[in-house]
């Protein structure tokens, strides 16, 4: 049986050797306090992953239920096989580079969705609450870097709180854009041929830059290197955005390219400026025309849309990390550029 004197020779020979489970490499006694406090951190940061992961689930599941007790009703201006083409095509499209808005006010147009000046409200509405779930997607694929930020504000993780701050910053030219133009911008170009134009536009912009990028997709700033000034270049990129059809995501990861992020960063940071961005514009459009899209489509196509927005955003964006981290841009330019040649010809032919 061992004294206390041999216990604690025993336990300084066992710290001396202490291992660092990040490196795997022996570590001095003196620098294993930080590493504690940092794997103290890391699973505080996991906790709460998992508590925003935990918030999705329960709202999911309260959509889930909402769509099951409404699903009776009937829907007076959507079916449900509508509803889900809807939500698959905002989820599919919202965070890869091919605009969202412009595959969404075409496919509503192919639907026959909008034909009244009420149901054509009704339908704008429906195609910004959708976008609920794509932003759960990236809550529950990113629920650690949304965790870091949080902790960050609460001032208890410097490298969260500076990336909030930059994605605040980032924000904040939209935000003041749209308060202002927003209602102008509905009026003048949200119409068949400035979609297709601003399709026709992205891309070209991405076959003339894409090249340049893959040549060399790892080299570039990493997302904690952002600076405030690179932060504010993004947001005053992303307000070309605004033009239906050209695409959120493809201007600010154009954009964090520009300002020195690597191509992962600059997909990473256009993932989490989605959230807040997707996320005013939500609120803003749910508080404003919410009654008229509820009246028009009830509650249950609503909560169709966003779960089957949610699922077919976690598909895309799983895939689309995944494919960058093998190939370049150049195949979502040439998609944009024949998706709006196709839309043309079928708009000069009538069909659409």
């Amino acid at each position: 049986m061992l004294d206390v004197g041999e216990t604690g020779i025993l336990a300084l020979v066992n710290l001396s050797a202490w291992r660092n489970p990040c490196t795997q490499k022996q570590m001095p006694a003196r620098k294993i306090k930080g590493c504690f406090s940092k794997n103290i951190f890391r699973e505080r940061a996991g906790k709460q992953g998992m508590l925003f992961r935990t918030v999705v689930l329960i709202f999911l599941w309260i959509v889930g239920l909402t769509a099951a007790a409404f699903g009776a009703d009937a829907v007076q201006g959507m079916t449900y096989f509508q509803a889900i083409i809807l939500g698959i095509t905002e989820g599919l499209t919202e965070y890869l580079p091919v605009s969202s808005t412009g595959h969404l006010y075409l496919v509503s147009r192919i639907l026959g969705l909008g034909a009244s000046p009420e149901g054509k409200t009704a339908t704008d509405a429906y195609v910004i609450a959708i976008q609920i779930g794509a932003i759960l997607a990236v809550l529950w694929l990113y629920p650690k870097r949304v965790s870091s930020m949080a902790l960050g504000l609460l001032g208890r993780d410097r490298q969260g709180l500076s990336l909030a701050l930059n994605t605040c910053t980032a924000f904040l030219p939209a935000a003041c854009i749209g308060l202002i133009f927003g209602d102008l911008i509905k009026v003048q170009l949200f119409g068949v041929w400035p979609v297709m134009w601003a399709l026709l536009a992205g891309g070209v912009a991405i076959l003339m830059v894409a090249r340049r990028v893959h040549r060399h997709p790892e080299q570039g700033l990493d997302l904690g290197e952002l600076t405030i000034k690179g932060a504010l270049l993004i947001g005053l990129i992303q307000c070309i955005a605004m033009w239906p059809g050209v695409s959120r995501s493809l201007v600010t990861i154009l954009g964090g390219v520009l300002v020195g992020l690597s191509v992962q960063s600059a997909v990473e940071f256009s993932f989490l400026l989605g959230l807040i961005t997707l996320g005013a514009a939500t609120c803003y459009e749910i508080l404003r025309e919410g009654p008229a899209m509820l009246l028009q489509f009830g509650l249950a196509a609503p909560a169709i849309g966003i779960l089957t927005a949610f699922i077919s955003a976690v598909a895309a964006v799983k895939w689309m990390v995944a494919y960058l981290n093998r190939h370049g841009l150049e195949v979502f330019g040439y998609y944009r550029i024949v998706l709006a040649l196709s839309a043309m010809a079928l708009v000069l032919a009538g069909v659409l």
